[in-house]
């Protein structure tokens, strides 16, 4: 019984309802059948036994005892009030005072002893009369008055199987008109389900819900559903503005740090070219600091703008030499490791070329600074259906519980040996996504990393016409 629970919950509420309603209607239909069924074949047997009873009475009313020269009795009609009281599901037999048949119908069986009661003799049920002689109690003869029990049996076939049937039909007929009624009822939830999904894919909750007539529990719910989708519109809002607020302060902050950072970094470097010994070391760890600074201010800015949608000018440019040369700059971090190009060109893209020297960059540096020394770093530049550049190398490989949020802000690997801010693989994903291209973390044999980043081509320009207005100008 609970496993049967169990899977009645599972099903769909209109099946619930449907089956629900059907079963109780079934139940009512079957007491009701059972109650009809009974009285109703109680009278049809009663009807029928009544019947016997007043066939027989006649036939005993319209018998005559008469009697003859020798001073007997014998019974006035007696063969032609059998042929007219038969019928096909009849029999007669009249008996004498000894019980021996001195008539009846054709072929009819023994009807056993005489009886005034109605009783069931074989596939008949009968019931007899005693035939008295004139001014005398004693019996001359009896008959005997059977009737056929197929019709009767027939009958009460006929009614338990239209009852039967009443009761499926109905309970059938239930079960549709539950189902339709519960697909009715259900199609204002259907139509905010639909609503709730489109929410949920869109991500805006900027919708209208279904319109409801009804002042009901599922309007109430309506109500309630779209009061909440108002209440997180407004919360979205709220939030997208702090957010939005948040990016220009951090653009407009690196934006205005770049002028002091870069007068600091040049009076640094000026005043360690004129201090000596420990005055001097101490300049050089402020100018690596304020350098270092500068590029962590460079990262935000260019994070910012790419939050904000702020694009740098574009035009096409050689996406191999701009490979070529961020493995140059890298090379100062390669000494200890085994740094290979294939960067064959031109591969021309529409970007800006500082921002993509940072993605080259900062992918070349991302492999050496988190490989043990004696690792190969391969950078290798390719055209297929896009410009594919991929930076593999052997060494460890990025662990499992970074692999999810590799692309993060301020994530930081196992093994960072450069004092890195964690913003060089987000600054990756932004530079790629605002040129129109993707990168990944793809797999590798035999261990080891490898990113992958696809930009598409640049589009054919016509040269003639930009020489044209260049000169013009």
């Amino acid at each position: 019984m609970p496993r049967f629970v169990s899977r009645f919950d599972m099903l769909p509420i209109r099946w619930r309802l449907a089956v629900t309603s059907a079963i109780l209607t079934f139940a009512i239909l079957l007491a009701f059948a059972l109650v009809i069924g009974f009285f109703t074949v109680r009278e049809m047997r009663a009807d029928f036994d009544e019947e016997i009873r007043q066939n027989a009475d006649l036939i005993e009313d319209r018998v005559r005892i008469e009697r003859t020269v020798e001073g007997t009795f014998r019974i006035a009609g007696r063969d032609e009030l059998v042929e007219l009281a038969s019928a096909d599901d009849v029999v007669i037999r009249i008996l004498n005072a000894r019980l021996a048949e001195i008539a009846g119908t054709r072929g009819a069986p023994d009807l056993g002893t005489p009886s005034s009661d109605v009783r069931d003799v074989g596939d008949y049920r009968v019931t007899s009369r005693e035939l008295d002689r004139p001014f005398a109690d004693v019996p001359v003869a009896y008959v005997q008055y059977a009737k056929d029990r197929a019709s009767l049996t027939s009958t009460v076939r006929r009614l338990r199987v239209f009852l039967a049937l009443g009761v499926l039909g109905g309970g059938a007929l239930a079960l549709l008109a539950g189902l339709a009624v519960a697909r009715r009822a259900m199609e204002p939830i259907a139509g905010l389900t639909a609503t709730a999904r489109r929410v949920a894919k869109t991500r805006d909750p900027e919708v209208d819900l279904p319109r409801l007539r009804a002042d009901d529990e599922i309007a109430a719910l309506s109500r309630t559903l779209d009061d909440m989708l108002g209440e997180l519109s407004e919360a979205r809002a709220e939030t997208e503005g702090a957010l939005a607020r948040q990016r220009q302060f951090v653009a407009d902050a690196s934006h205005e740090l770049r002028t002091p950072l870069t007068s600091i970094l040049a009076n640094l470097e000026l005043l360690e070219t004129e201090l000596e010994g420990d005055e001097r070391e101490l300049v050089g760890s402020a100018l690596r600091s304020s350098q270092r600074m500068r590029r962590l201010v460079a990262d935000l800015l260019l994070l910012a703008r790419a939050d904000a949608g702020r694009q740098a000018p574009r035009e096409p440019v050689d996406l191999a030499g701009i490979v070529r040369e961020a493995a140059g700059e890298a090379a100062p971090l390669a000494e200890k490791h085994d740094l290979e190009v294939h960067a064959n060109g031109p591969v021309m893209v529409d970007g800006s070329a500082d921002d993509l020297h940072r993605m080259a960059l900062n992918l070349i540096q991302n492999a050496l600074v988190h490989t043990p020394a004696g690792t190969r770093v391969t950078v290798r530049l390719q055209s297929a259906d896009a410009a594919v550049l991929e930076v593999e190398d052997d060494g460890p490989g990025v662990p499992a519980e970074l692999r999810h949020r590799l692309f993060e802000r301020f994530v930081r690997g196992h093994g960072d040996t450069g004092g890195g801010s964690g913003l060089g693989l987000a600054i990756v994903r932004a530079v790629a996504e605002t040129h129109g291209g993707s990168v990944e973390l793809g797999e590798r044999d035999g261990g080891g990393a490898c990113f992958v980043v696809r930009l598409p081509f640049a589009r054919a320009r016509d040269h003639a016409s930009r020489t044209r207005a260049s000169r013009e100008v």
